[in-house]
């Protein structure tokens, strides 16, 4: 398992500051990154539509999925696979935790690319 005091892992933002089903987009280490809370569970994504250059932080979330708001494609957000067309290339995920009030994302370690 891996430490949260571990260099790979970066603050996105407050557990406070996301409702459920919303999303909160960030950047980390110069890379955007939209972060969701969807049927209480946490999740981390590029904030980049695999179809167009459109932020998926902007879109509708709801049971586990987001919506790019432009083409109306979804993401699964524990896979990143498109589940609608236009897109269909996944979008990356990453390893989410919580360390206090902190949402932590690792960029590093094991990104998942759908």
């Amino acid at each position: 398992m891996t430490s949260t005091t571990d260099t790979h892992w970066r603050r996105a933002c407050a557990a406070a500051d996301l409702g459920d089903e919303a999303a909160l987009g960030v950047e980390i280490d110069g890379e955007p990154i939209c972060v969701v809370r969807s049927g209480g569970r946490l999740y981390a994504v590029r904030d980049e539509c695999s179809h167009a250059d459109v932020q998926l932080s902007e879109g509708e979330v709801e049971n586990g999925l987001i919506e790019c708001w432009l083409h109306g494609s979804q993401f699964d957000l524990a896979t990143g696979q498109p589940t609608s067309l236009p897109a269909i290339d996944p979008v990356p995920t990453y390893p989410v935790t919580i360390d206090g009030d902190d949402v932590l994302v690792d960029l590093h370690t094991n990104p998942k690319r759908g």
